[in-house]
């Protein structure tokens, strides 16, 4: 189902490669400034960039890197966000919203 909609509207693709890549870069970013005790992304952020579509790479790289693994917000709260995502976008295009 949901390569049919990758076919049906293209510009998911795009999209969806520019957000996980901006998730991956981020997640990466700050597992490095925690281990380096600097500056760090704020958590709000992370969520923020999984809602808006970067929430699969996000999760693959938390997994790969270790990185909030121990925190339920992510390791709940990030697959919640992605099945969302995956609900609504069915639930748009089953009623003919998407363009």
């Amino acid at each position: 189902m949901l390569l049919e909609l990758l076919n049906k509207y293209p510009i998911f693709i795009p999209y969806i490669s520019i957000m996980s890549i901006v998730a991956i870069i981020v997640t990466i970013k700050d597992k490095i400034c925690a281990k380096l005790d600097k500056s760090r992304t704020p958590e709000k952020t992370l969520l923020l960039i999984s809602a808006l579509g970067g929430s699969l790479a996000m999760l693959i790289t938390m997994l790969l890197i270790r990185h909030k693994t121990r925190h339920m917000k992510f390791m709940i709260g990030i697959p919640v966000i992605l099945t969302l995502q995956i609900i609504i976008v069915c639930y748009l295009d089953s009623i003919g919203v998407l363009i």
